[in-house]
């Protein structure tokens, strides 16, 4: 049976917390110093997935013991260097690819240097998180009864692999797109090479502020820390999916914004009855879609390296999405700030942006161009 590895890594002191409950009457700063010591380990072994073409493949959750901010902060070669060991425990475990979640995927050049120093190939799962993320915000502007060919679109993070993409896809559904992210240069470039291939109006800035002001449709994709997406910021009956993880929108938004749908854009329900033999904090049967570009891969038989480095190719992206309905993997029930949404509570959400948009000043036109 073919097999598959996957890395993973605490978000949040909450999930060392949950995950390892005598955690929590430690101080943050001992808690810390311990993950600096850990060496990458074996969190879980993943059983029974089965998809729809009757394939079988099993994996391992294998554990990389520092947070978002560590990562970043710490010196690379050292980081880098447990990323590495993780990935070689697969390889010893037989898996056949080994998939890069998280800051994993994050650090460095977007898994090549992993790619090449790995015995088994190597996908950070973005091209799945791509697909699953426009399906995402295009199914929330059908719930907050928006118009997407006449909507105002931004992406935040948009210069980074899987922003980009994103940006390039929905640039052929919206009528004016915004890109936005910390470097003009970057954005001046990306809004140069898309806009002569999609149908929309195109601008940057980097003042992101302004840019979630300016949009009904707002998607995050950033390797941020911190709350970007402010409550104060948001237009009446807006719709914002988040593929950032920790998140990019404030909790505050929940409580202060009832108008407005906010949804995590890469929740995936799969095929069959998976046994994950570990609590991630997701429904049953649910996964992140990077690691279902993982199974998806294995299942398939495609052992290859996939989505590796900071450019994404969109035929990837589309044949990921080909694959993943071939083997019954789709989107799961909406979800905002680890809770699921249900039915009634997107409708109580679609009266209140009614009211909030009758309510609000008309909206100027945005025209394309480059601002800053």
């Amino acid at each position: 049976m073919r097999k598959f590895g996957f890395l993973v890594h605490p978000l949040s002191l909450e999930d060392i917390k949950r995950y390892e409950p005598g955690a929590a009457d430690k101080g943050v700063p001992l808690i810390r110093k311990i993950l600096e010591w850990m060496p990458p380990y074996k969190v879980s072994k993943v059983e029974n997935v089965v998809g729809k073409t009757g394939e079988q493949v099993e994996g391992y959750f294998i554990g990389i013991g520092l947070l978002p901010d560590q990562m970043l902060e710490l010196p690379r070669d050292s980081v880098m260097e447990r990323i590495l060991r993780g990935v070689d425990m697969a390889n010893e475990w037989g898996c056949d690819i080994v998939g890069l979640g998280g800051f994993t995927a994050v650090i460095g050049d977007g898994g090549i240097t992993v790619a090449e120093h790995s015995r088994i190939p190597v996908t950070t799962g973005n091209s799945y998180t791509i697909a699953a993320g426009v399906q995402s915000l295009l199914r929330g502007a059908r719930e907050m009864e928006i118009d997407v060919r006449s909507a105002s679109a931004t992406v935040v993070g948009a210069t980074g692999s899987i922003g980009s993409a994103c940006a390039q896809i929905l640039g052929n559904y919206v009528a004016r797109l915004k890109l936005t992210a910390r470097n003009a240069t970057r954005l001046k470039n990306l809004a140069r090479a898309i806009g002569p291939h999609v149908s929309a109006a195109v601008d940057w800035t980097t003042d992101i502020t302004a840019a979630v002001r300016s949009s009904d449709l707002v998607l995050t994709a950033t390797a941020a820390t911190s709350s970007l997406i402010l409550p104060e910021d948001l237009r009446p009956g807006a719709v914002v999916c988040e593929l950032s993880l920790p998140h990019d929108v404030s909790r505050r938004v929940a409580t202060e914004r009832p108008d407005v749908l906010v949804t995590e854009g890469g929740n995936i329900l799969m095929p069959g009855e998976v046994r994950f033999n570990f609590d991630f904090g997701l429904p049953k049967n649910v996964a992140l879609a990077c690691v279902s570009e993982t199974m998806i891969l294995a299942l398939e038989n495609r052992l290859e390296n996939y989505s590796v480095g900071r450019g994404i190719n969109l035929e990837k992206v589309l044949e990921i999405e080909r694959l993943a309905e071939k083997q019954g993997f789709r989107l799961a029930g909406m979800r905002a700030f680890d809770k699921a949404i249900t039915d009634e509570q997107i409708a109580q959400t679609r009266a209140y942006a009614r009211s909030a948009r009758a309510a609000a000043p008309p909206q100027p036109m945005s025209a394309g161009g480059a601002s800053q």
